[in-house]
């Protein structure tokens, strides 16, 4: 069965899209069938994983909106076994147009039911905001995984999101699970750092990932790459970081869910 894992937070720069294009990479490079699906107009994961945006003729807002089957728009990623539905800047525009749509919340979900079971894993980068994209994502996903950056109002965001996931929950789709909390551009020598990533663990206990996302020189070049960081640079600390989260991720798939948050 497929596990469909949605990747959001609503505060831009916390590591969003790159995770969710080194997760990917990851899970592939462990013989993982992997579908990226770019939900944010930005089109960030398109081109960090090694898609040529010239190539793009349908996209995510053509299946969100134009209903365009998903196998139409999917390409091969930099990664064998990664493909990528990717994402254009009509997908700006999406949420006016999803609002006069009949079950708005649920298009995504609708849409990925039955591509969804040609691969181990899905993942769904979200844009930076709480619109109805995101709310699609998370009506669609069995999980969610959450990149915080270790800065100072990193608690009221997350406490903003967690309410997002609540409401999701209760009319939506209500065995939507935390995948976990991952802390990302981490720096064990920042005292503020330390507090903030303590803090979050203190409340959010077994939520949170034991792997945190360094901040690596690496993981900010590979995307004007156009390639994941383990294609860019396997020797790396993100590479290596990535790594480890994947086995995380494997190994909740195996042993089930952290608990709820």
């Amino acid at each position: 069965m497929s596990k469909i894992i949605a990747i959001a937070n609503q505060k831009g720069g916390v590591g969003k899209t790159t995770t969710t294009v080194n997760l990917g990479a990851s899970l592939a490079i462990a013989e993982r069938a992997v579908l990226l699906v770019d939900l944010d107009p930005q089109a960030n994961a398109t081109s960090s994983a090694g898609v040529v945006r010239e190539d793009v003729a349908v996209s995510s807002y053509d299946v969100l909106i134009r209903g365009s089957k998903p196998s139409e728009a999917r390409l091969p990623s930099a990664i064998k076994g990664l493909d990528v539905i990717p994402s254009d800047p009509n997908l700006a525009g999406a949420e006016i147009e999803l609002t006069a749509m009949e079950d708005r919340e649920t298009v995504l979900r609708r849409a990925l039911t039955v591509i969804a079971e040609e691969y181990d894993f899905v993942l769904l980068d979200c844009p930076p905001a709480l619109g109805l994209l995101t709310v699609n994502a998370l009506t669609a996903a069995h999980s969610l995984l959450i990149p915080v950056q270790c800065e100072f109002f990193a608690m009221e965001g997350l406490g903003r999101l967690m309410k997002t996931v609540e409401m999701v929950r209760q009319s939506l789709n209500p065995d939507l699970a935390i995948e976990g909390i991952l802390l990302t551009m981490y720096d064990g020598r920042n005292n503020l750092n330390r507090q903030v990533s303590e803090e979050i663990r203190k409340y959010f206990g077994a939520a949170v990932f034991e792997t945190v996302i360094p901040r690596n020189i690496t993981l900010a070049e590979a995307p004007s790459h156009g390639a994941p960081v383990l294609a860019y640079d396997v020797t790396s600390t993100g590479a290596e970081a990535y790594l480890n989260l994947t086995k995380e991720v494997l190994r909740d798939a195996k042993e089930g869910a952290r608990p709820r948050a």
